[in-house]
């Protein structure tokens, strides 16, 4: 009877180091999940793609990472991918156009034999601006085609946030994302701004070369009429000149008159001859 009482004390203490394992074992998991937590999960033929931002809640301005969770069909970390025929690309917003502006955001492997979560790699860049983001996931992975878009939003992986909404004290300065939106803004007004001034500059470039080239051929007018007038001056002082000598010259004596004949003596000689 002793023996049987004895019992259920063995067994409940044969019982809870068992339990206390499960539940040191459940917080293990549920601290190595802790990270992908927030991200989006898909399954690419053999293998469990886990994608989302390495620090979340992701904050403007500060620095981040993508982060990608490689796995196996059976949950078996893959710690052997080749980064280098795996690619993946960043773009602001939830369209992932190649003819978008984007960030190449080449994948380093973020773990190693005594540190950090195997199977995990990241590539780090600043968000600077709040809102959703998407990473175009392509290339192959030991052989897997690999095409996949993931954007961030409520129910994949925490948008970036703006961090004066979070900070304390309050910023009264504008943070780093609200100065890259601002720039957004203004930068093509500025731009048309500047066009209409060069616009501007260039008609009355064209306005001064019209003017200046009208000036030109009034001074080539005045410079002939000029030349024409110097010709004409220099005419008229030579004759001038030419008439002067001639009003100071001697007259000229007049040629003596020719010898008229005798009459008389011409009839008496034409009586002789009779």
């Amino acid at each position: 009877m002793q023996r049987n009482a004895r019992r259920p004390g063995i067994r409940a203490r044969r019982i809870l180091p068992l339990v206390a394992a499960v539940g040191v074992a459940a917080m293990l998991l549920s601290v190595m999940a802790a990270p992908a937590s927030a991200h989006e999960g898909r399954k690419v033929g053999k293998y469990e793609l886990v994608v989302g931002f390495g620090d979340e809640p992701a904050y403007a301005g500060s620095k981040n990472s993508v982060q990608l969770m490689v796995s196996d069909a059976s949950g078996k970390p893959v710690t052997d991918l080749d980064v280098s025929k795996v690619a993946v690309h960043g773009f602001y917003g939830t369209k992932a156009d190649p003819a978008l502006p984007k960030i190449v955001l080449p994948l380093e492997p973020h773990f190693g034999d005594e540190w950090g979560t195997p199977g995990d790699y990241q590539s780090f860049f600043v968000p600077s601006a709040p809102g959703r983001y998407s990473f175009h996931v392509h290339g192959a992975i030991n052989g897997q085609k690999v095409n996949q878009v993931f954007t961030s939003g409520p129910k994949t992986f925490g948008d970036v946030l703006d961090p004066t909404k979070t900070a304390f004290p309050a910023l009264k300065d504008p943070s780093t994302g609200q100065l890259a939106q601002r720039l957004d803004r203004e930068v093509p007004r500025l731009t048309a701004s500047v066009q209409s001034v060069l616009a501007l500059s260039r008609a009355a470039e064209r306005r001064a070369d019209g003017k200046l080239a009208q000036a030109r051929q009034l001074a080539f007018a005045g410079m002939l009429l000029g030349l024409i007038g110097i010709v004409l001056a220099g005419i008229a002082m030579a004759a001038a000149r030419s008439a002067r000598r001639r009003a100071q010259a001697p007259p000229v004596p007049a040629p003596p008159a020719p010898l008229r004949a005798d009459p008389e003596p011409t009839q008496e000689l034409n009586k002789l001859r009779v």
